[in-house]
């Protein structure tokens, strides 16, 4: 913990200053220790802290200056327009992963009673977003970790989302027979010597939602092989995969037998949702 007299005093104005962090991450750490948003802070600069809220800000900056992601810090994280809930035990919800979202949600007519898969649901923000957008669909997320689901079914109590049912499931194998529109997955997809492994955010969030074997195609390999077993006559399957395996999985789709395949780029350029139906 950093200590009290490293700084000069209590203010909104002087803590910012203090820590040595990004200047992004100290505001979101203040706003969340203070439960404000940024424009409290801009308008009352001067506004003193308590010694348990100053406390509190220290110890964040401090754990931040570590490595330790803002996300985990703060327990929170914002999503397609959505708070969430996220712990270590659970990916933190990245931008990008909205683009999933958006195509899920083109291929999901407003009140259509579509069957909606997510699967390695994680903190559920994609089964949310959708459920919370498409209100008539039947949204079903399997994750096969429990501490995972458990993030997830309280994310879907926050948000009120009642057309989402939660499978503690590895992928299909819970699912019996059950046939769906359309199918999502953000399932890991880093290979297992990536070096990013080993740097920022990474270091810190769980590794079974993040690495698929030695090329990072494992679980995409498993998905598209199985999406047929519970796809609906013309339904889709869509997946998120990294910045350099959108090629190798258009072949994937192919050689399964897909049609109308295609992949999108996310708001970075880069290829990083591909797609199929059956």
């Amino acid at each position: 913990m950093v200590e009290v007299r490293e700084v000069a005093g209590t203010s909104i104005a002087e803590m910012l200053r203090t820590g040595g962090i990004d200047p992004v991450d100290a505001r979101t750490l203040l706003r969340a220790v203070l439960g404000v948003g940024d424009a409290h802070l801009v308008a009352r600069p001067g506004q003193m802290l308590t010694d348990q809220q100053r406390d509190r800000y220290l110890t964040w900056v401090a754990r931040r200056r570590a490595g330790e992601p803002v996300a985990y810090l703060t327990g929170e994280r914002e999503f397609y327009s959505l708070a969430f809930m996220v712990t270590p035990a659970v990916l933190i919800p990245r931008p990008e992963t909205e683009l999933l979202v958006e195509l899920a949600l083109q291929r999901l007519p407003q009140n259509a009673r579509f069957r909606v898969l997510d699967l390695a649901t994680g903190s559920g923000c994609v089964a949310i977003a959708i459920a919370k957008n498409r209100r008539r669909a039947q949204v079903v997320a399997t994750e096969a970790d429990r501490a995972a689901l458990e993030v997830a079914r309280e994310n879907a109590r926050r948000h009120a989302t009642g057309n989402i049912e939660f499978v503690e499931s590895n992928w299909f194998g819970a699912l019996g027979a059950r046939r769906f529109q359309v199918i999502v997955a953000n399932p890991p997809y880093v290979a297992e010597g990536d070096p990013h492994l080993a740097e920022g955010d990474l270091r810190f969030e769980p590794r079974a939602a993040l690495v698929a074997g030695a090329d990072g195609l494992e679980c995409i390999r498993d998905i598209v092989a199985r999406a047929h077993e519970h796809l609906a006559a013309g339904g889709w399957l869509l997946f998120e995969h990294g910045h350099d395996q959108a090629a190798r999985c258009r072949a994937l789709l192919e050689q399964a037998g897909y049609r109308d395949i295609a992949s999108r780029r996310d708001l970075a350029g880069i290829e990083r949702v591909s797609r199929g139906r059956v």
